[in-house]
């Protein structure tokens, strides 16, 4: 059974994004289409929106949830990053707004089989394009247990880096790493009990630094919004939000006027400089999902959104 993904701070996403109801629009993380169907709902006579995701099957779901808008809506396989390329293939310019979410969708993680979640025994997977790329199983059992550390320590902040890459490398000496359970009952070995966080699961960071690793997300993230103002027309927003410190820093310094800042972790991509791009910020700390909104769907609770306009 496939759980319908409820799309986070979409009254905030509708209220910044769209300024004209008769402008084109992006939804550059299509997934199952939440975020896509309320931007249609709220787009006038001539609006249209332009829906962009690499998940096949997130696609074809979308596809079925938003039918009674094919009048409207352009759905192309492809990444948010190369939005450009799509543009230009299009015949468009630039657009009225673009909206991202970095999150995975409930599909992802419940249904699609691909290993985002430790909560199930899948296949290590964890790759949003099942066309390209190596597969987290390959990554963490060739890897060196020195890239494994830093992985863990630059994408997710875990203080139990070292330890847990040594016992990766231990582990795997053994036979390969395959499964979420393998990875999921490692970490919960290697972190002493004392030391276990109390809201998350123990393996929750070293999922989310393998994600990163394999879909080269933080670097997509850097490229997208190097070349996002450039798409959009003037007086139009770019809208992200992002669940984790480092997302949100690459967005954040992407919409400062100031030029400069390098209070980074280490080996990150270098943050693009808002300064040639004439992007301002309009929530300079950010929104948050409310109370309401987190009790209703807790995996909101971590989300950030933050709002750029062209000026």
């Amino acid at each position: 059974m496939i759980t319908a993904h409820q799309p986070v701070m979409v009254d905030e996403a509708i209220t910044y994004l769209i300024t004209i109801p008769d402008g084109i629009y992006v939804d550059g993380t299509l997934g199952t289409g939440g975020h896509s169907l309320e931007i249609c709902k709220n787009l006038g006579p001539k609006g249209g929106l332009i829906c962009i995701d690499v998940d096949r099957a997130s696609i074809g779901l979308a596809e079925q949830r938003l039918s009674p808008y094919r009048d409207r809506t352009r759905i192309v396989r492809e990444s948010y990053v190369d939005l450009d390329k799509v543009l230009q293939h299009a015949g468009i310019d630039k657009v009225n707004g673009i909206l991202l979410d970095l999150g995975l969708s409930s599909y992802q993680l419940e249904s699609s089989g691909r290993g985002f979640s430790f909560l199930k025994d899948e296949p290590l997977d964890m790759r949003m394009d099942q066309d390209k790329g190596i597969t987290a199983s390959e990554l963490i059992n060739t890897v060196s247990t020195g890239r494994l550390e830093e992985f863990l320590w630059t994408y997710a902040q875990e203080t139990w880096a070292r330890s847990i890459a040594r016992a990766i490398e231990g582990e795997r000496r053994k036979g390969p790493i395959r499964t979420t359970r393998q990875v999921a009952r490692l970490v919960e070995k290697t972190i002493p009990l004392r030391h276990h966080p109390r809201k998350i699961h123990p393996a929750t960071k070293t999922f989310q630094a393998l994600r990163i690793a394999v879909n080269g997300e933080l670097q997509n993230i850097a490229d997208f919004l190097e070349k996002a103002p450039l798409l959009l027309v003037t007086g139009g927003r770019l809208a992200v939000i992002s669940y984790h410190s480092l997302e949100d820093k690459l967005v954040k310094q992407a919409f400062r006027q100031q030029r400069g800042d390098t209070r980074y972790p280490r080996k990150l991509p270098t943050p693009p400089e808002s300064g040639p791009f004439l992007m301002k910020a309009l929530t300079k700390k950010g929104l948050r999902p409310s109370q309401a909104e987190v009790n209703a769907n807790p995996r909101s609770r971590s989300a950030i959104m933050r709002v750029g306009e062209r000026v």
